[in-house]
């Protein structure tokens, strides 16, 4: 099977920044990080890692498809949970190492496997020099994970 990508080897840098092939740079590993957003109020959701073959399924289905670098395996986000992400918008930055998710989400709208909207639930403060959690706007649980995936 060919790949739907642009050879970066084939691309100088003003192509790759400017042009209209989209040559993304995978790391040594063949993952690219990815940025998903809620494309509705632009909160963070999550980050995660796609491989060509994640990249390729994102885009042909419209679904968010990510790798998972435990399991080493293809992950389809809400696979389990029925908490899927649709694809609105895939953006690249400048030099094509970064890809952007502005998603919808489906089913109760947790794009975390905690039950929470998003991965980033929690705030980073210092208290008496000693850097601390707390709950941050994202905290309230929408679903029960032990009831979703039975952990």
């Amino acid at each position: 099977m060919t790949s739907p990508f642009a050879s970066r080897d084939d691309l100088a840098a003003d192509q790759v920044e400017e042009g209209a092939a989209f040559a993304p740079k995978f790391d040594a590993a063949g993952l690219i990080p990815a940025i998903v957003t809620d494309v509705a109020t632009g909160e963070v959701l999550m980050f995660a890692w796609m491989n060509a073959e994640a990249l390729e399924a994102t885009l042909r289905d419209g679904l968010a498809t990510f790798y998972s670098r435990s399991r080493q395996s293809l992950w389809r986000k809400g696979e389990t949970s029925g908490e899927t992400l649709m694809v609105v918008e895939c953006l690249t930055d400048c030099d094509q190492d970064v890809i952007w998710l502005k998603v919808t989400p489906q089913g109760k709208g947790a794009a975390c496997h905690t039950g929470r909207k998003s991965c980033f639930y929690r705030m980073v403060r210092l208290k008496d020099g000693q850097a601390m959690l707390e709950p941050g706007p994202a905290a309230q649980r929408l679903f029960d994970p032990k009831d979703v995936y039975g952990r």
